[in-house]
């Protein structure tokens, strides 16, 4: 027999429309009611009658996710996370691709595709600040990353200063004193790569330790081939070099290739960390360090905030930032039985991520 709704509110001891709220993602209910909710719905293993929710309620029961690439392996394993999280509480998800091209992140905002499902998560590129009006639109959106702050919407975000500070710190903490970064984009003020960076300058200026520009590589896309093409320059150029940060973990696989080929010792000759704590970076040989920035937890809120905007809420939007963590592996000589060892991020500051009027939780 089915379990009911009328059965998850006996065992969890609260009204049916309690259980109704929660799982259609009401805002306004205490944690602890929601989690003894959860907890009932695990227990009984209940389904919501998501399609006769959808012919009630008018809407697809589906959210669209957009990102720039699926074959880049932060994107990929957001989208997995998306999907998980949107299924915890009775909803599809449809994914797109932009290609991180300008026409077609306009066309989220105000084409046609828009209107294949409730609302939207949108993970933008190729906009920026200048965009800003592009993304006062009419149907429920939450935007991730860091390429446009302080439009008309929820918006979910990464730790990426005090990440990058964190990892070059832990770098610095081993010994390190030339550390190269891969992945630098030039000019840029806006976007991960220049959050990073001044992560990255924070970490050497808390430890005394000059800049220098010699040891910055500057790549275009964040791939593993642009990373190993960088990490090789650097090499090439001479300069010394003890430590290397990747702006992200495709492109410190690829400086991994790069560093490999010359046949240099990791960590004995140059330590390496990342960004993204992918999979792939678990399984590389050696294992490589990273910022975990909270995936999962991006993805959850950011299912959270567009549900709760898709079946009413008119809180004020809200941007989040989720915690961060280092994970050190083999690649800094932190392996340690499990193979793992962390290190909580300190939070971040409003002013790293961007200056706008919008609640930070």
């Amino acid at each position: 027999m089915p379990v009911r709704m009328q059965d998850v509110a006996q065992r969890a001891g609260v009204s049916v429309k309690t259980v109704s709220n929660v799982v259609n993602g009401y805002p306004h209910i205490r944690d602890s009611t929601r989690r003894r909710v959860e907890e009932a719905i695990d227990h009984l293993g209940y389904r919501m009658n998501t399609s006769a929710r959808d012919l009630r309620t008018r809407r697809t029961g589906m959210i669209t996710l957009n990102v720039p690439e699926l074959s880049l392996p932060y994107f990929a394993e957001l989208a997995d996370s998306v999907i998980r999280a949107a299924d915890e509480r009775g909803w599809s998800v449809l994914i797109e691709q932009t290609g991180a091209e300008r026409e077609r992140e306009l066309e989220v905002l105000t084409g046609n595709r828009r209107h294949r499902g409730d609302g939207v998560i949108f993970s933008p590129l190729a906009l920026g600040p200048d965009d800003l009006d592009h993304f006062d639109v009419d149907f429920p959106l939450v935007v991730l990353g860091e390429r446009v702050f302080g439009a008309r919407a929820d918006h979910v975000t990464m730790n990426n200063v005090e990440g990058a500070r964190a990892a070059t710190a832990h770098l610095i903490a081993s010994g390190r004193r030339r550390i190269a970064v891969v992945g630098a984009h030039a000019g840029e003020v806006i976007g991960s790569a220049a959050l990073r960076l001044a992560g990255y300058e924070r970490a050497l200026a808390d430890a005394g330790i000059p800049f220098d520009p010699a040891l910055v590589g500057e790549a275009g896309l964040w791939h593993r081939s642009t990373g190993a093409e960088t990490m090789g320059r650097l090499l090439d150029s001479g300069t010394t070099i003890d430590a290397v940060f990747a702006l992200n973990d495709a492109m410190a696989l690829g400086a991994l290739h790069a560093l490999h080929e010359r046949r240099i010792d990791i960590p004995g000759d140059i330590a390496l960390i990342g960004f993204d704590d992918v999979d792939d970076v678990r399984y590389s040989v050696p294992t490589i360090s990273s910022v975990d920035p909270g995936r999962d937890e991006i993805a959850r809120t950011a299912v959270g905030l567009l549900v709760e905007r898709i079946t009413g809420s008119v809180a004020p939007f809200r941007r989040t930032v989720p915690d961060a963590r280092i994970v050190g592996r083999e690649s800094t000589g932190d392996a340690q039985g499990d193979g793992e060892t962390t290190v909580a991020v300190r939070p971040g500051r409003v002013e790293d991520i961007a200056v706008s009027p919008l609640t930070v939780a």
